[in-house]
């Protein structure tokens, strides 16, 4: 009998579908632990928000209270992290690659410009990487995340973050910052990017320890 429920969180713009999602979900199969893996995207992409995630990946929770650990990547792990915040009934953290700072890091890249656009047409073109294809995603998401600062992110909780050294798309300091200011929070660094891709084993066997799972 299980006693605690798993959830794992996908990033932006990917699925339940995505290669770290499946490799996760598998390693959990072989121990007979079942994992469940959230759409994110709701069939609604382009109504995305952080707010939303946090009211989707709630309403996962088992209903007789037993202990949840979350594992999230990228913006998954951000949302992790705030769920986490919320709900005392997420026990445990794993985080890969977690997108602290999201905004300050995304939103540079995108430029003066193209920024201004959104806001003034409120959609902009996003590939998303489950669908294959360029979707529209409503400025609401920008206004929606500038509400939740990650100073606020205060909860002991037992966390385990494994980042990548080389990740070009939230640079491993925004991790190293996270994990400094709360000593309940382990870091491991990898050498990886961002998609941590060749380090899957060494994540797994992290995973293990850290949630303890035979």
């Amino acid at each position: 009998m299980h006693t605690t429920s798993y959830i794992y969180l996908h990033g932006f713009a990917s699925s339940p579908l995505s290669a770290k999602a499946l490799y996760v979900r598998d390693r959990f199969s072989s121990l007979d632990i079942p994992l469940s893996i959230p759409d994110l995207n709701q069939g609604d992409f382009s109504g995305l928000t952080l707010t939303r995630q946090f009211q989707q990946v709630a309403a996962e929770f088992p209903s007789d209270g037993m202990p949840v650990t979350l594992i999230g990547s990228s913006l998954g792990g951000l949302t992790s992290a705030w769920v986490a915040q919320k709900y005392p009934q997420v026990q445990r953290l794993v985080l890969l690659a977690p997108a602290f700072g999201f905004l300050s890091h995304w939103l540079p890249k995108l430029g003066e410009e193209q920024l201004q656009r959104w806001q003034t047409e409120q959609f902009l073109s996003v590939y998303h990487y489950g669908e294959k294809r360029s979707l529209p995603l409503n400025y609401q998401f920008v206004l929606d995340a500038a509400q939740y600062q990650d100073e606020q992110l205060q909860r002991p909780i037992p966390t385990l973050i494994l980042h990548g050294r080389e990740d070009e798309v939230i640079p491993i300091s925004a991790s190293q910052e996270f994990a400094t200011q709360r000593p309940w929070v382990e870091l491991i660094e990898l050498e990886s990017d961002h998609a941590l891709g060749n380090v899957l084993p060494e994540i797994w066997q992290a995973i293990q320890i850290f949630c303890h799972l035979s």
